[in-house]
Formats: structure tokens, C-alpha cells, sequence
């Protein structure tokens, strides 16, 4: 967690106690010169009223500006924002991913009510009470916006009148040999799955069995142990079959078994063994059953650094990728995402195969659980950066309505992503679509259905021929 996540955190924290403190005040005052009938009714007000509008976990103010830097060179100039169009000062340069950057400041209903931007036939959210610099994304949209009639316009929100378009040139990487690293058995199709159904050489690499948080298993009389294994071994199983549904070959998909919440242990030690911490196994071959090839850790099970280094190594020489896409450790918090993009690394430097780029996601933020925000379908805005990233270029192609849809029944087909939320959590949902406006899709009931089902994909391209 860094510096300013704690000052934040301890901020967040302290402003809490006061104003539980002040609130409490006055309901005994309240409840003193109205009758004490009031404090429960005011008391499930104030709970509404935070499930509703203060309930999003944001570690920045909604007044920072993001911080973003593109690599030097990177096209880019001033454009106007008027009469609720864009308007270019010069022609385009060449290229296909086109971000806006602009300033927002939020109106006052843009406190209670997501704001949002819409421009062209697309819509992208920002936090409530947004102020500051923001970046949108015009991917796809290239043709109208050359013509001058790409449409803008703020919804609870207002916009600056002139702005910066940055313009990315990319080749397109479902022509290369593409690898895909998912740490856990959902994350390809979550950030890939676009990607992975256009690209004709394409493999699918998931490093661990995701056997973890099993409880609901545990509701089939199974042990915590018993519901652990189960889960790794459906989990597993997802990560080979799913695949399939985007037109990835089963012998292009590999599971390597290692352990959840392991991996940046096992780094630290890399001889060391590191087994489930819920199931009790310590050997990563009973879920490789269905591999395509054979494996180095294969010899003896151990999940260990060295091995899964040495595996990494044996499918980059096996399958030659040109492309890997794996997460982005600056921006994706979750340990084995960050293990598993340092793992790459490793093996890379170790391999006699070198693949040119590096394709970065994130399926996780450090500062702001909603990302992307808005709703299932529109677009993916950058996401909020207050701390400078090292300057890559971005990548962010368009998934058709098709395609979205196949997107969201390959996560239907999750085992992760299959569970009820409990009922505080459609309680609160109920809430926020009858007071904040929020809206979920009908595909799915978890988060991931609403974020990941967008109409880009987003990418960090890092050249790694340098």
C-alpha cells in the first residue's frame, strides 16, 4: 500500500469518527425535542444514504487530476470543444487508438449521480463530484472525429473548451504470435477475451488453480480442505475449456497449478516449496492432466519459483509468442499479478526466445474498486493514475456487439463468477439504482459482468526489443 493510500486511509478514517461522533450529537438532540421515535428512523436513513452515495471505495480525491505521461514523440494536439463537437486544429495523425484528454468539473447533481461523458455513440462515467484532468477514450471512432462531427457533451458534469487528442499507432497484435499470462483462471477472458477470439496463434498460460475462498463449496458437506481441492480442480478445468467458446484450441491452453496467494512467497524463497493454504496439497500435477505438453515441474510437483520459472521458460521456447500479455505490475495490485508479470520476466531473460512486446492489463486498481465505471457496454476511460506510470504507449481495440456478448457468456461460464452476491450487497444494489441511477446487466450477477464487458480493451504496449 503506498504513502498516500495510508495518508488517505487515515484521513478517511478519522473523518469517519467525527462525523459519527457529530451525527450522534444530533440525534440525542433530536431525539430529545422530537421524541425518541426518531433516532431509528433517522438511523436507517443515514444507512440508505451512505449505501447509495458513499459506499464506493475510492483512495484518491475525486479532485485529483490523473497523472499521465505518453512516450516522447507520441502525436498528439489541441482540440476545441464546442457547439458539443470536437474540433481538430490540424489533421489526425496516423493511428487507431485515440485518447482526449480534458478537464471536468462536476454540477451539483454530479455529486449524487455518476457523471458521465457522452461522445459520439458512446459514454464513459467518472467519479461523483469529478474535478480535474481525465482522459477519455475515442478509440473507434477515428472517422467521425476527422470529419469534425464527433458529438461531446457532459452529463453532470461540465466540460473544458479545448482539450489534448493523443493519437497511438499500433500494429495489430492478433496477427503476431500472442501468449496470454493469467494468474488465475478468469483474467484472460476478463481482459483478453476480445483479443483472444481475433487472434489465429494464440496461447493461453494460467499459472494457478485458484482453489482459494472455497466456502461456497463447502455448502455440499465438503471439508474446507475438500471444497479447496474441488474448487482448484473446476477452476482448473475452466482455464483449458473456456478458451475454446473464443476459438483458442485446447492444445494452446496450459494450467500450471501452482497455489493462490503463493506466488510472490514463492519468490521470495524460490527453492522453497509453497502447498495450498486451503486445501493442504503440494503437488501442482493432479490439475496438468490435461496439459498439451509436457512440463520441467512435471518431475516432481513441486510448487516452487524455480519451477514455474523453468515452466515459463519450456511454453516460451514451445510456442514462440512475438506478443505476451500479462498484468501490469505498476497498476494491478493483486500479489499474483504481480508475481506472475515479474515471473514472466524472469523466464524472458532466461529463455533463448524473445518476444518483442509486452501487452500490460488490469483487472484490479489500487485506488478506485469500480473501474471502468458506468455501465456493462460503454466504453473504458483510462483509469485513475494520481502517481506517474512509466510512459508506454496504450492499445485498445474494439469488441463489437457480438463479441461482447460472447465475452460475457465465456465469463458465465466461470465457476468464480457464478456465485449470489449476499444479500447486502443486492440490497445495496437495489438502493443505488433507485437513488444513484446505477444499473447492472442482465448477464451476470458479479462485478466483473458490468467492468470487463466494455466496448474496448485496454492495453500498456512495453517494447521489450530494446
Amino acid at each position: 500500500m503506498s504513502a498516500r493510500k495510508q495518508r488517505l486511509l487515515k484521513a478517511h478514517r478519522r473523518n469517519k469518527r467525527v462525523f459519527i461522533l457529530f451525527f450522534l450529537l444530533t440525534l440525542a438532540v433530536l431525539g430529545f425535542w422530537l421524541g425518541w421515535w426518531m433516532v431509528p428512523l433517522l438511523l436507517v436513513l443515514a444507512w440508505v444514504a451512505h449505501e447509495a452515495w458513499f459506499a464506493d471505495h475510492l483512495f484518491y480525491r475525486a479532485c485529483d487530476d490523473y497523472q499521465y505521461d505518453f512516450p516522447g514523440g507520441t502525436p498528439h494536439q489541441a482540440v476545441s470543444l464546442g457547439a458539443g463537437l470536437v474540433r481538430l486544429s490540424e489533421p489526425m495523425a496516423e493511428g487507431e487508438t485515440l485518447i482526449l484528454e480534458l478537464e471536468l468539473k462536476t454540477t451539483w447533481l454530479g455529486r449524487w449521480l455518476d457523471p458521465f461523458v457522452e461522445v459520439g455513440d458512446d459514454h464513459q462515467a467518472f467519479e461523483r463530484g469529478v474535478k480535474g484532468r481525465r482522459f477519455l477514450n475515442l478509440s473507434g471512432q477515428r472517422a467521425i472525429l476527422a470529419q469534425g462531427s464527433l458529438a461531446v457533451c457532459g452529463r453532470y458534469c461540465t466540460l473544458s473548451a479545448t482539450g489534448t487528442l493523443w493519437v497511438m499507432a499500433n500494429p495489430d497484435y492478433t496477427q503476431q504470435r500472442v501468449m496470454i499470462l493469467a494468474p488465475h483462471a478468469d483474467d484472460a477472458e476478463l481482459a483478453a477475451f476480445g483479443l483472444y477470439s481475433r487472434s489465429e496463434q494464440v496461447s493461453i498460460v494460467t499459472l494457478t488453480q485458484g482453489e482459494i475462498e472455497a466456502e461456497n463449496f463447502q455448502r455440499l458437506g465438503l471439508s474446507e480442505s475438500q471444497a479447496a481441492r474441488l474448487k482448484g480442480r473446476l477452476r482448473s478445468w475452466d482455464s483449458l475449456a473456456i478458451p475454446q467458446w473464443g476459438g483458442v484450441p485446447v492444445n494452446r491452453c496450459v494450467q500450471l497449478g501452482y497455489y493462490c496467494l503463493q506466488l510472490s512467497l514463492m519468490a521470495g524463497e524460490p527453492g522453497k516449496l509453497f502447498g495450498s493454504r486451503e486445501s493442504g496439497d503440494s503437488d501442482v500435477r493432479p490439475v496438468r492432466r490435461q496439459n498439451p505438453m509436457n512440463l520441467p515441474a512435471d518431475i516432481d510437483g513441486a510448487p516452487t519459483w524455480q519451477n514455474l520459472i523453468a515452466d515459463l521458460v519450456a511454453l516460451l521456447e514451445h510456442f514462440r509468442p512475438e506478443v505476451v500479455v500479462t498484468p501490469h505490475p505498476e497498476l494491478d495490485p493483486h500479489s499474483d499479478h504481480v508475481a506472475s508479470t515479474r515471473a514472466i520476466l524472469e523466464a524472458i531473460a532466461a529463455s533463448a526466445w524473445k518476444p518483442a512486446t509486452l501487452l500490460m492489463y488490469a483487472n484490479h486498481l489500487h485506488d478506485n474498486d469500480r473501474w471502468p465505471m458506468g455501465p456493462a457496454g460503454a466504453g473504458i476511460a483510462l483509469p485513475p493514475v494520481i502517481e506517474q506510470l512509466p510512459c508506454d504507449k496504450l492499445w485498445s481495440p474494439q469488441l463489437s456487439s457480438d463479441v461482447q456478448l460472447d465475452k460475457a457468456m465465456a465469463l458465465a461460464m466461470e465457476h468464480d463468477l457464478q456465485e449470489v452476491p449476499v444479500f447486502k450487497r443486492q440490497l445495496r444494489r437495489l438502493i443505488q439504482r433507485a437513488l444513484a441511477g446505477r444499473r447492472w446487466p442482465a448477464t451476470g450477477s458479479n462485478e466483473f459482468f458490468r467492468k470487463a464487458v466494455r466496448r474496448h480493451e485496454l492495453f500498456w504496449v512495453r517494447d521489450l526489443s530494446d
